[in-house]
Order: C-alpha cells, then sequence, then structure tokens
C-alpha cells in the first residue's frame, strides 16, 4: 500500500499568488462604492495554517466578484496571544469595515466587545449558542454568523482513534480551557469515556508551564493517553504540547491537521481552510445587503483525519490498515 503526503505548501503558495495577482477585470457584481472588509486571524502572520486560511478568503471574495482597488479595500490585523487580539478586534472597528471576519471564539468574543453593530463572520467557533456569540443557529439574531466547529458529540470520536491506535489505554488525560469551550469538550469526553472502558483526568492549560506540570504528573502513571480539543492555547502552545507527549511516550488525538504536520500522531477535525473560503461567501451576502442574524451558522462539511507514521514509529505503535485507508493524509 502506497501513501502520498498532500503537498500543503503548494496549495498555500498558490492560494498566496492568487491573493497578490488580484484581477482587475471586472466581475458579474458592480458595487456602487469600494466596500471595506476586515480580517482578523487569530495566529501570528507567519502561521503557515492561518496564511493558508487567510488566502483562502480573500480567493473566495474573488470567485463572487470583488476585486481589490476596483470595489474592495481589506484590512487585515493578525493576533499571536489574548492582548494582540483584542487590539487588533479595536483597530479593526475603528476602520468602520463593512463586515469582518475572524477565526475562532475568542477573537469572535473580543470583535463583539468592540462592537454590536459591524456585522462578523466568524469560522470555526465551538458551541457558538453557549458561548453567547449567537442566540440560536438557525436564527443568530445579533451581529455575528458563520460556521461553527463540530457539535461536542465528535469527542467520542476522538475516544474511538485512540483506543483503535492505542488499546491499552485506560487513562486519558483531557485539555481543558476555561477560557474558551474547553469545559463542554471536556465534558463530552467524559460521558464518553465509559463506553471505551477508560478513565478522564482534567489538564489546565493557562500558559506553558501549567501545561508542562499536567503531562508530567499524568505521565508517571502507565497507559496514559491524551485528547485535545480546539482552544486558542492549545494551538499556540501545540509544538510545546506535542514535544512533551514524545518525551513521555504518550498517544495523543488532535483536533486540526497543523498538529500532525508538526509533529502530533494523529488529528482528526474539520477542514479549517474550506471553512475560511465558504466564510467568504457569508461576507458577499452581507456586503449585498443581507443581514447576519438572518444567516444561519453552518455546520463543516469537510472533515480531515491526518496520520503522522514517524511519529507512530517513535511511540512503537502500528495504524491498523483500515485506518490507514480512512485517512486524508499520511505523513511518512
Amino acid at each position: 500500500m502506497h501513501f502520498r503526503q498532500v503537498k500543503r505548501r503548494d496549495f498555500i503558495t498558490l492560494l498566496s499568488g492568487a491573493a497578490a495577482a488580484w484581477p482587475v477585470a471586472a466581475g458579474a457584481q458592480q458595487a456602487a462604492r469600494t466596500r471595506r472588509v476586515g480580517i482578523l486571524m487569530p495566529l501570528t502572520a507567519d502561521d503557515p495554517e492561518d496564511q493558508a486560511g487567510h488566502a483562502a478568503f480573500l480567493q473566495g471574495l474573488q470567485e463572487t466578484g470583488w476585486s481589490v482597488g476596483r470595489n474592495l479595500a481589506i484590512d487585515t490585523r493578525w493576533g499571536g496571544d489574548a492582548d494582540r487580539i483584542r487590539r487588533s478586534a479595536i483597530e479593526l472597528v475603528a476602520l468602520a469595515p463593512d463586515v469582518i471576519f475572524t477565526v475562532g471564539a475568542n477573537a469572535t468574543a473580543e470583535l463583539q466587545r468592540a462592537t454590536r453593530a459591524v456585522p462578523i463572520v466568524f469560522s470555526a467557533v465551538t458551541d457558538p449558542v453557549g458561548g453567547g456569540l449567537v442566540e440560536s443557529l438557525a436564527r443568530p439574531g445579533g451581529n455575528a454568523t458563520g460556521f461553527a466547529f463540530p457539535e461536542y458529540s465528535i469527542a467520542a470520536k476522538w475516544l474511538e482513534l485512540l483506543k483503535e491506535i492505542a488499546p491499552r489505554v485506560t487513562r486519558v488525560a483531557v485539555f481543558r480551557d476555561t477560557m474558551s469551550t474547553g469545559v463542554g469538550m471536556f465534558a463530552a469526553v467524559q460521558a464518553a469515556a465509559p463506553s471505551f472502558g477508560v478513565d478522564t483526568n482534567p489538564l489546565s492549560v493557562r500558559d506553558a508551564a501549567e501545561i508542562e506540570h499536567g503531562i508530567e504528573a499524568f505521565a508517571r502513571s502507565s497507559s496514559g493517553g491524551l485528547i485535545v480539543p480546539p482552544s486558542p492555547m492549545t494551538v499556540v502552545h501545540r509544538g510545546l504540547i506535542i514535544s512533551l507527549a514524545a518525551r513521555h511516550q504518550i498517544p495523543a488525538v488532535y483536533p486540526f491537521r497543523r498538529f500532525t504536520t508538526t509533529g502530533g500522531l494523529i488529528s482528526y477535525g474539520p477542514d479549517l481552510i474550506d471553512l475560511c473560503r465558504r466564510a467568504a461567501g457569508y461576507a458577499d451576502r452581507i456586503l449585498k445587503g443581507e443581514k447576519p442574524s438572518d444567516l444561519p451558522v453552518q455546520a463543516p462539511t469537510k472533515f480531515e483525519l491526518t496520520i503522522n507514521l514517524k511519529t507512530a514509529k517513535a511511540l512503537g505503535l502500528t495504524f491498523p490498515l483500515t485506518l490507514l485507508g480512512r485517512a486524508d493524509e499520511v505523513i511518512e
């Protein structure tokens, strides 16, 4: 059986090139005036995945007839930590854009703190209703709508994958980010755990020192596995989490491919690039007069299962051929 790694760098280069060489030919839709779109990306400008998401959103706008310099102006701000995201949100709102696109619950919440008037299109937000960002999925009701992370039921899939690749695991540590939706994710894993014959332990992720202490304490006992739900802190500290899992020989399941491509064992979650591209369609509809309160929050339609064989070998694990056959990407 032969597996080939998808060249994500080629995809990023293609999208970035398309954004840089923005066509000037008029599209089918003409705007009466130049419209301004703000973009708030949660990580730093040198993060490859956020670069790809940014480029995919711009490409989506281009495909709906918007062209920078003709009928569109773009203002982009990057994050990296909570303070930077907060400042960037305030800066973007001050520019009075017609709509703002962002990724993640924290960035969306910061934008809503800064404005309840400017329309916001979000991507990859876990439980936007529970987080108070929208009134309901069908009728958001406020100034924000967009594309959600999967429901908490995805936690059972992470447990299933963990037991499939490491059947001897009986203890599972789960990162719980109390500043995000980590409490709900931990509860979902905890509820599904008895079906897989495992006990759960919460790990805090308030800073790097706490992450390191939590994993080291958990690793003192055997038969352990790790589940890393999506949160700003787990994404920012993914390098540390991956290195600690390797050092202590702990099999871990991650929510996004960006973890697996940087050394994580296995990831399963929505295609974030696809969500960013789809978000451009909502931004287009808002620019043409629709209200975010009337646009239902949508769920992901594309998911990615990514496997890192090099990491598996280092952990002494062998992936079942049936699992390898289901993978969207296998890193050798």
